[in-house]
């Protein structure tokens, strides 16, 4: 029988939560060593990384009975990674530092490490010991390893959804077979 409250997997276990779980902390190191306290990034930046994590959980904890609500919040998920990506960018662009080339050395690297690794504590022991280029140019390579996961996660509710439906489409059809006499 078809359940119309489904138990649901952990979001923790999600790579795309995973990398963003890293991106926040290692976001979180980023403007409390390199960035005035009293700039207005700072804030932004943080809330960015917090938004890309959070709403990954809370499209979770809302795919119970919403499809809908769980797309619209991965998206806002993905939108926030997005913004936060243009930050690390424009902070290399007005210091003068060099933002890491697509398939320049350290970019592989990074990707390697990226494709490998989703522990945030892994990538805040390499922080810990890196220049603030570095550091924001290993974030511009998680957000984009994470923007193409989530992009992938959108693209497979969306399937889901067309397969299976929604919850009120789920509701209509346990009710009409239990009128039915149907179990």
């Amino acid at each position: 029988m078809d359940e119309l409250i489904p138990h649901r997997g952990n979001y923790k276990k999600l790579i795309s939560y995973q990398k963003a779980d890293a991106i926040y902390c290692l976001t979180y190191y980023f403007v409390g060593h390199y960035i005035r306290y009293n700039d207005r990034t700072k804030d932004q930046m943080l809330q960015a990384a917090r938004s890309g994590k959070q709403n990954i959980i809370e499209g979770c904890a809302a795919s119970v009975t919403s499809a809908k609500t769980e797309i619209r919040l991965v998206n806002v998920a993905k939108a926030s990674l997005q913004e936060l990506l243009e930050d690390y960018e424009d902070y290399l662009k007005t210091r003068h530092h060099r933002q890491w080339e697509e398939h320049s050395l350290e970019w592989n690297a990074m990707r390697r490490l990226g494709r490998t690794h989703n522990n945030a504590a892994f990538f805040m022991q390499i922080a810990q010991t890196r220049p603030p280029e570095t550091i924001a140019n290993m974030c511009i390579v998680l957000i984009k390893q994470a923007d193409y996961l989530l992009y992938r996660q959108l693209k497979r509710l969306e399937k889901d959804f067309l397969e299976h439906g929604g919850f009120s489409e789920k509701m209509a059809k346990l009710r009409n077979n239990r009128r039915s006499g149907k179990k």
